[in-house]
């Protein structure tokens, strides 16, 4: 647009009684939170969709009530502006971004136009992992049938649930048939007299995985002979495992088709699922447990069978890298939104990809659709004193690693003294062990909990929670990451000076870059030496001569 065109469509704005979903209004006088604005995104861009508009806008210096412009020193620098498009790419889903954003100089002051498209088609847009949407001027997380709404644009119907007229009963697996009745039977034992009076077909009702007799795309990916998967065509339905090296290499790998049914036990089997041994603190007998309980192995080949989107025509993939981690990744948008949402909420879920195949897979014991599962696999992994299952729903794809091994002592160390912590604290303090980030106010929250110390984002375990440290390793790993306080590090610049008269800033780098926490990088280092350098300057004590080099101030 030039300048003419965004006075026109500014002007058209501000005319507006009031803010509407797909347009929001903000003062931003000098600078507005990042993770604000990203929700912001997330919900204009999802409403644009559901109101079938070609945009939605989000505009700083302009007064939300009164709708009077007072101008935004927002990012001021053209090129910190143009930073926002791959800023906002980084945390939202498909890595969708603003079309364009714009900058008018009006006599009241500085305005700035974000121009957001409308999510895609069948793809609801979140931002770090959630979907939010409007309700009318206030933003809130978007609703699942909205959600549900945007997902089935593409696709109106059940995938799974859609009749091959062109398949009969000899497209089966026999033996997958039989095992699906010994499920069936545990599942629901009240059945077991009449099923010996059922014929295939009628069993095949019975436990819906049929429609009146008639074969279903579920029917064929759970029961289908191998080579009935071409019945599915031009759509894929296959597991795929991999062994990989801690370098990413592959080592081994093999290919499983229809009837998955079957196939889930031999993915199982191929997976390397050895003991493994730890000690808890206080004792000289070790623990003893399998790397992964094999209900979580289960349920994560189980859910991306069932969530997978076949349309995609793309393998479940089973990836087994030998540093001890296995990662699971289907096609397909997570449809809950979020994990933490699925761990907190008691209901279950409302919407799924595959309701004919999920339903098919619970009536013989294979997943769980009241939400359970996830929960399930979280526990048994707080009970291990293991990292919690990591999703990452970047793209297209739905992918959930699971680590078979502690990865930090001081993780257990907190949940063995405190078994009776929130979930969502357990999920803050795994993102800590894992170094990722969390927000002030997450950090400020653990701190009161006494569980870390230190500022962001050089954060570690309170001292106060390993009291008292009988282990010599660990107090010498404490006091390195802890460090000394500055007064210390000042004295050793201020002794090393009487001595030798001067030094060079490289010296002085010698003389403490060893006693500086372990946990700062080469460049906190740096900075830190800096900021004792000139903290001695200001109050007097040291100065830096001309050559270059540090002296005591006489």
């Amino acid at each position: 647009m030039d300048s003419d065109e965004l006075k026109s469509k500014l002007t058209q704005l501000l005319a507006l009684k009031s803010e509407t979903e797909i347009v929001e209004f903000k003062e931003a006088n000098n600078n507005f939170d990042f993770a604000k604005l990203g929700k912001y995104f997330s919900a204009l861009s999802n409403e644009a969709n559901l109101m079938g508009k070609d945009c939605a806008w989000l505009v700083f210096g302009v007064e939300d009530k009164s709708h009077k412009i007072v101008g935004t020193k927002y990012r001021e620098k053209r090129t910190d502006l143009d930073k926002l498009k791959r800023e906002i790419a980084d945390r939202t889903s498909n890595r969708i971004t603003f079309q364009e954003i714009y900058e008018l100089k009006m006599p009241e002051g500085r305005v700035v136009l974000f121009q957001i498209p409308p999510a895609p088609k069948g793809l609801p847009i979140s931002f770090d992992g959630h979907f939010y949407g409007r309700d009318g001027e206030s933003l809130v997380p978007l609703n699942l049938e909205e959600i549900e709404r945007i997902r089935n644009q593409n696709n109106p119907d059940d995938w799974s649930a859609v009749i091959l007229p062109e398949a009969t009963i000899y497209d089966l697996d026999r033996k997958a048939i039989a095992y699906a009745k010994d499920r069936f039977l545990v599942k629901f034992p009240e059945f077991k007299e009449d099923i010996a009076e059922w014929d295939e077909i009628t069993f095949l009702n019975k436990a819906k995985i049929t429609i009146k007799g008639k074969i279903t795309r579920a029917t064929i990916i759970l029961l289908g002979r191998s080579e009935s998967e071409l019945l599915l065509a031009p759509n894929i339905a296959k597991i795929r495992w991999v062994l990989k090296t801690v370098q990413n290499e592959e080592k081994d790998y093999d290919i499983f088709p229809p009837p998955f049914l079957l196939a889930i036990d031999k993915v199982y089997e191929k997976i390397r699922n050895l003991k493994y041994r730890y000690l808890p603190k206080g004792t000289l007998f070790p623990n003893e447990v399998l790397r992964y309980e094999p209900f979580n192995i289960r349920e994560a080949i189980n859910n991306c069978v069932a969530h997978n989107d076949y349309s995609k025509a793309g393998y479940i993939n089973v990836i087994e890298f030998e540093d001890d981690r296995l990662v699971f990744s289907n096609n397909g948008t997570f449809i809950p939104g979020s994990v933490e949402k699925v761990i907190m909420q008691d209901a279950p879920e409302e919407f799924y990809r595959n309701r004919f195949l999920a339903n098919a897979m619970f009536q013989l014991g294979l997943v769980d659709t009241r939400g359970g599962g996830i929960k399930k696999m979280f526990s048994n992994q707080i009970k291990r004193f293991f990292p919690l299952p990591d999703y990452d729903f970047e793209g297209i794809k739905t992918r959930m690693t699971l680590t078979g091994k502690i990865l930090d002592q001081e993780f257990v160390d907190i949940l063995s003294n405190h078994p009776d912590l929130k979930i969502r604290d357990i999920i803050l303090l795994d993102q800590v062990q894992k170094k990722k980030d969390i927000n002030e106010e997450e950090l400020k929250h653990l701190k009161r909990l006494g569980f870390v110390e230190g500022r962001k984002p050089n954060f570690f375990l309170s001292h106060s929670l390993i009291t008292p440290i009988n282990d010599e390793i660990l107090k010498v790993e404490y006091i390195r990451n802890k460090g000394f306080d500055d007064e210390y590090y000042k004295n050793m610049i201020l002794e090393y000076l009487k001595k030798w008269n001067n030094a060079s800033r490289k010296q002085i780098d010698n003389l403490l870059w060893e006693k500086l926490p372990d946990i700062l990088d080469k460049k906190s280092k740096f900075n830190k030496i800096t900021n004792l350098l000139q903290g001695l300057k200001k109050s007097g004590k040291i100065v830096l001569g001309n050559s270059k080099k540090w002296n005591i101030n006489l």
